[in-house]
Order: structure tokens, then C-alpha cells, then sequence
């Protein structure tokens, strides 16, 4: 059976792949679909001193990964999110920080007709800058309720008009850019990063960091708490323990004060009668 050829450059491609995955903890695949070049090459000026980008057919990356199975343990699942125009992203650096900076560096842009939306796309109620006229109706057809408040038209309440991953029509892309909304995102696509035989998809590597610290400060007031409530003594509530033992201990003593009181009162009026 004649064994197909494969071309030079893309053996060396994969082998060169392979060598680079091997030098870094961190390897992270992204999506560089609808990324203008200028930007891409702003991205590997900012990121030069510590993430490697490497773009490549998708068939060579999934090569790539699979050469490196022994050295990197559990990585052949960072190969399902190898998709669209893929890029290794390289780097020693945390996931977490890598994704924070990629993030930093995006910018928003209007939608067109046929692009996937990256996220749920919502249109908020309230006043717009039109006044009365056919914008009604077409408002209408992309699935938003509008009135007319003090002679604007008005969206009466909130509307997700795409879904994230759905393709957005002409007439949405038209209503959206009228509307100033703009919810595209330019900039590296972090799809998914491995470290240590662990990979974190995009919804955990992009937390919003201030309700991260939010819950975590309700965590704690909670464990405090329950701690307090079930007296479980610790280094951090040792102090409320004791203060609420001495206010219980009092409240304890003042009954019974009051419960002495009550009864020598009884004992004097019970001799006074004798």
C-alpha cells in the first residue's frame, strides 16, 4: 500500500512544536478568529518577555500534543478546545495571570452580520435616541418590545437578542450598531490552559475577581458564624467564644438574682401572714 506523503515542513513544524511544549509548565490554547494582525502583533510585543504565541493548522497542533503525553500528564484533554484558528499560548506564568492580562488587552467592537457572538448579548430597557418611526417595527423583528416615552422611543424591558455561540444576523449587527452597542471582543480568544495535569476552561480562567473576593469574604463570615454558633473554639474565634460565654454567664447570674429576689419576697409575705 503506497503511505501518503507528508511534507518536510510539517514534520519540522511538529517537531518544533514539540520542543517548545516541552519547556513550559503552562500551555494554553486560544482562538485567534477575527484577530486583526495589528493587534497580534501588538499582543506578542506586550507578551514577549513571558508567553510564546504559536499559531499552526489545527491537525499539527493535536500532533504536537500528543507527543508530549509522557511529559505532560492528562493534556490530551486540552485537545477538544483546539478549534477555529488555533494558537498555542506558552508560558511559566500562573494560568489565572495570563488570562488577567489577555483580558486587559481587549477591546470592544460593533458586530456584522455572520460573526458568533462570544457572549450572551443583551439589550437593556430604557430610552433611546430615536424618535417615533419605522425603528419600532425593526426593533420588533429582532425581538425587542419598544414604546414611546416623552417622545423617544423607548425599550420597555431587558432582552438577551443572542446567545453565546449563536451567529448574528444582519439586522441584529444593524440594530446593535444603531444602539452603540458594541459586543464583540478583539483580542486573543483564551479558550482553555493546562498546568499540572489540570486544565481550566474559559468560564473559570476569565472569574471576575472582585465577586471571587466578595464570595470568598461571605465564606468566611459564614464559617466564623457557624463556628460561634456551634461553640467550636479556633484561633480566629476564640475571642467572640469567650466574650459570649461572659455575656451568657451574666445573663445566667441575673437570673437567678431575680429568681432570689422573687422567692425571698414570697418567704416574707408567707412570715408576715403567719
Amino acid at each position: 500500500m503506497h503511505k501518503a506523503h507528508v511534507a518536510e515542513w510539517k514534520k519540522e513544524e511538529v517537531i518544533e512544536m514539540t520542543s517548545l511544549l516541552n519547556k513550559y509548565k503552562v500551555i494554553a490554547v486560544a482562538d485567534m478568529t477575527n484577530m486583526p494582525s495589528v493587534q497580534l502583533q501588538k499582543m506578542r510585543y506586550t507578551l514577549k518577555d513571558s508567553v510564546v504565541i504559536r499559531m499552526s493548522k489545527k491537525s499539527l497542533i493535536l500532533f504536537a500534543l500528543d507527543n508530549v503525553k509522557t511529559k505532560h500528564h492528562s493534556i490530551e484533554g486540552l485537545k477538544e478546545f483546539v478549534q477555529g484558528m488555533p494558537a498555542l499560548l506558552l508560558t511559566n506564568d500562573n494560568p489565572f495571570k495570563l488570562a488577567k492580562i489577555l483580558n486587559r488587552n481587549k477591546s470592544s467592537a460593533p458586530a456584522k452580520g455572520g460573526q458568533v457572538a462570544p457572549n450572551d448579548i443583551l439589550v437593556k430597557a430604557g430610552s433611546t435616541p430615536f424618535p417615533p418611526g419605522p425603528i419600532i417595527g425593526e426593533l420588533g423583528q429582532v425581538g425587542l418590545k419598544a414604546g414611546i416615552i416623552e417622545g423617544k422611543v423607548a425599550i420597555k424591558e431587558d432582552k438577551i437578542i443572542v446567545t453565546a455561540g449563536q451567529v448574528i444576523s444582519q439586522a441584529v449587527a444593524g440594530i446593535l450598531t444603531r444602539l452603540s452597542i458594541e459586543p464583540m471582543e478583539i483580542g486573543i480568544n483564551l479558550l482553555a490552559a493546562y498546568e499540572n495535569g489540570i486544565i481550566f476552561n474559559k468560564s473559570v480562567l476569565s472569574v471576575d475577581e472582585k465577586q471571587f473576593m466578595n464570595n470568598l469574604r461571605l465564606a468566611i463570615e459564614s464559617a466564623l458564624n457557624l463556628s460561634v454558633y456551634i461553640t467550636f473554639p479556633t484561633k480566629q474565634n476564640i475571642n467572640v467564644l469567650v466574650s459570649k460565654a461572659a455575656r451568657e454567664s451574666l445573663a445566667v447570674n441575673n437570673k437567678l438574682g431575680n429568681w432570689d429576689k422573687t422567692n425571698n419576697t414570697e418567704s416574707n409575705e408567707k412570715k408576715n401572714v403567719i
